[in-house]
């Protein structure tokens, strides 16, 4: 067994500094972006081709998300959704551009530091989920804890009144193969929000919900983006539109 260790007014179109102020460690840097909880200068990012060639998915993307501030995502099948979502969260790294989060630039950061910020600024819902397969459903949302340490019983408490609150708790000792693809979503939303991070990135986040379930996802991002946090979501459902302070679509590899 594992053990265990947020609609808001839209920012200002604001362009990239020219400098940036101040000092951090390892490579993070404070920004003068006042206000964001997220930005994104012109994010570039290809891809090798089947015939090796270089397939450019994203050609300047920029994104700036407000505290308090829901934003959807939106685009063709293809058009690099998830690949943004990906450097927002830190997990890839762009072939030019920046990310900012929280006041601090980490695109250019240590691994070390990478991870850090992931653990405490950033909750990713994953469109696959990414459960581990030989850990419980309980023990899943603990792993999140890994990150930042701490009391791990609090941690585990925190993690059971998660999936008290999203419909779970009675399939705590189940493993994900033995979950239907709703519960292994709902499973990996509690993981997403254990750390209780400012930032929450999900992609399609209520694909795989019946339509009560997935207005209880939808109104818990509300919720988390109002308190003072910030929201990105990716998705292609209609109803996640009323959600939004802004809906963005991606188009030739940039936001619009």
């Amino acid at each position: 067994m594992v053990a265990c260790a947020v609609r808001g007014p839209s920012p200002a179109n604001r362009s990239a500094p020219e400098t940036a102020r101040g000092g951090g460690s390892e490579g993070a840097v404070e920004a003068p972006f006042e206000g964001l909880m997220l930005r994104a200068v012109n994010l570039v990012k290809s891809f090798r081709g089947p015939h090796a060639e270089h397939v450019r998915v994203l050609t300047g993307a920029d994104l700036a998300v407000g505290t308090g501030e829901y934003v959807l995502i939106t685009g063709a099948s293809g058009s690099g959704k998830s690949t943004l979502l990906n450097l927002l969260g830190l997990l890839e790294d762009p072939d030019t551009g920046e990310v900012w989060i929280a006041d601090r630039r980490l695109t250019h950061a240590s691994r070390r530091e990478q991870s850090r910020a992931r653990g405490r600024l950033i909750g990713y819902v994953f469109q696959s989920f990414l459960l581990i397969a030989s850990l419980t459903a309980l023990d899943n949302v603990c792993l999140a804890a890994r990150y930042l340490g701490g009391d791990r019983a609090a941690a585990r408490r925190r993690a059971l009144g998660l999936l008290e609150q999203f419909g779970v708790a009675h399939r705590k000792d189940h493993y994900p193969p033995q979950l239907s693809g709703g519960e292994q979503q709902r499973v990996a939303y509690c993981r997403a929000l254990l750390n209780d991070p400012p930032l929450v990135l999900a992609d399609e986040p209520t694909g795989n919900l019946d339509e009560e379930q997935a207005g209880v996802i939808r109104d818990a991002l509300r919720r988390r983006a109002r308190s003072g946090g910030a929201v990105v979501v990716v998705s292609h459902r209609r109803e996640a539109l009323a959600d939004a302070d802004r809906v963005l679509t991606l188009t030739e590899g940039v936001l619009k």
